[in-house]
């Protein structure tokens, strides 16, 4: 089967991506050589200070220091945050993070709404409309405003559902939270699709046989929406890895001193101006990703 060269570029860019973020402790032991959740103001770096004060602030503690820019090789290789922590070492760790996040939340969303829209599609009648009532519920508001609301009580009180206790810096609150948001995305098209397939020439004489419902649904509708959910995946996946990161800036998402694509986008904004490195590099990390993840629905022969 011929796939177009956008399609395996960019999976070629996103198996680089995941495996640079999975050897992060090896980059941070053997290469930067630096602890990347550890601050070392005190540090030096070529004989440079990583943190340094402005010229004109006196010397004055917490005015004016400037963390050191990017060295253009280990340790340092893109520079230091505010906390004299590095940035490149911190940029694979975060990778990481939020691509597991991404990962956990995908999978949840694929596993919520294909169980919702086939049960919703093959039952008809009543379950269906309980299960699309509850499904249009989630789909009236928007996924951002949801997210947000949700992260805003979960992190300040944590989640307690009988022996289930998850503190508000536990990662799989923002994979609870994301995973939830976009079950409607993933629902919809699959009940569609369900109630498209029942009408289809071999489910008839399947059912003209003498097969029963549950074969039907094991060995016949089930298997037709692997095409449809191998489409929604790589799409999911870039919107879970947005909203993370759009949670994670806000302080509703991950939680220091966990670091993902979101918290360094958000420890470097008091930086844009000196050091713009410390945000630009999650940045474009979370850009590249994406792109990789929209260009592999591309069909193009």
């Amino acid at each position: 089967m011929n796939r177009s060269p956008s399609r395996l570029a960019a999976a070629a860019l996103l198996f680089a991506i995941m495996a640079g973020a999975a050897l992060a402790p090896l980059y941070a032991r053997f290469v930067s050589r630096t602890d990347p959740f550890r601050s070392t103001p005190m540090a030096l770096v070529a004989g440079r200070p990583v943190l340094a004060d402005n010229p004109g602030t006196g010397g004055t503690p917490g005015l004016g220091v400037t963390p050191i820019g990017p060295a253009w090789r280990a340790p340092y290789l893109l520079g230091a945050d505010n906390l004299g922590r590095d940035v490149a070492a911190r940029l694979l760790y975060g990778g990481r993070l939020s691509l597991g996040v991404a990962a956990a939340a995908t999978a949840l969303s694929l596993l919520g709404g294909t169980l919702a829209g086939a049960l919703a599609g093959f039952a008809g009648g009543l379950v269906d409309k309980i299960i699309s009532a509850l499904i249009d519920l989630l789909w009236a508001f928007p996924v951002y405003l949801l997210a947000i609301s949700l992260s805003i009580v979960l992190v300040n009180e944590g989640l307690h559902l009988g022996p289930l206790t998850l503190e508000a810096d536990n990662p799989l609150l923002p994979i609870l939270i994301i995973g939830l948001v976009y079950v409607p995305y993933v629902a919809r098209p699959v009940r569609a699709e369900m109630i498209a397939l029942q009408s289809q020439d071999y489910v008839e004489a399947a059912i003209a046989t003498g097969g029963t419902r549950l074969h039907l649904l094991r060995r016949h509708l089930l298997p037709a929406l692997r095409p449809t959910l191998a489409s929604l995946l790589p799409i999911l996946a870039a919107m879970a890895l947005l909203t993370e990161a759009a949670l994670s800036i806000l302080g509703l998402g991950i939680q220091p001193p966990a670091a993902s694509w979101g918290t360094l986008l958000a420890d470097g904004q008091s930086l844009l101006y000196t050091r713009p490195l410390v945000a630009l590099a999650p940045g474009l990390a979370i850009a590249t990703t994406v792109l990789s993840l929209n260009l592999l629905t591309d069909r193009t022969p």
